[in-house]
């Protein structure tokens, strides 16, 4: 991407800001913890279904990562891992996630889907960096 690393991390670091531009994201409520990690309660929609979950979200400015681990919801596990690196004038951004649905019909349904909703997710971060930065 054709921004900084700093900046990208910024970006995805913002979680209260996700309603406002994440496909299928309607809210999101986030609490710090003590031991400086987040616990990241998104509200996603999908046509007529509404689903929650929460994730415990961890952000390194150090190694420039930013990692989530869902707590409850419809998932039986969800890990995901944002990554940042410099790369010519912009950034190399990684988006690695492992997830598995625990009802067996919505899995059906959800999880071929879901490599596309990635791309999305992507996209719609570089969007919203080009907005934010130009």
């Amino acid at each position: 991407m054709p921004h900084l690393p700093q900046r990208m991390f910024d970006l995805v670091n913002d979680l209260d800001s996700y309603p406002r531009f994440l496909p299928n994201c309607h809210a999101m409520e986030v609490r710090t913890q003590p031991d400086g990690s987040r616990l990241a309660k998104m509200t996603i929609r999908f046509g007529p279904v509404t689903q929650s979950y929460t994730s415990r979200v961890t952000a390194n400015a150090t190694d420039m990562t930013i990692a989530a681990d869902a707590k409850d919801g419809p998932f039986a596990y969800l890990f995901s891992k944002w990554s940042f690196s410099p790369e010519g004038s912009g950034t190399r951004v990684r988006f690695d996630v492992d997830f598995k649905i625990s009802n067996r019909l919505i899995a059906a349904v959800a999880e071929p889907a879901f490599e596309l909703k990635q791309t999305e997710i992507i996209e719609a971060f570089a969007i919203e960096a080009d907005r934010r930065f130009g």
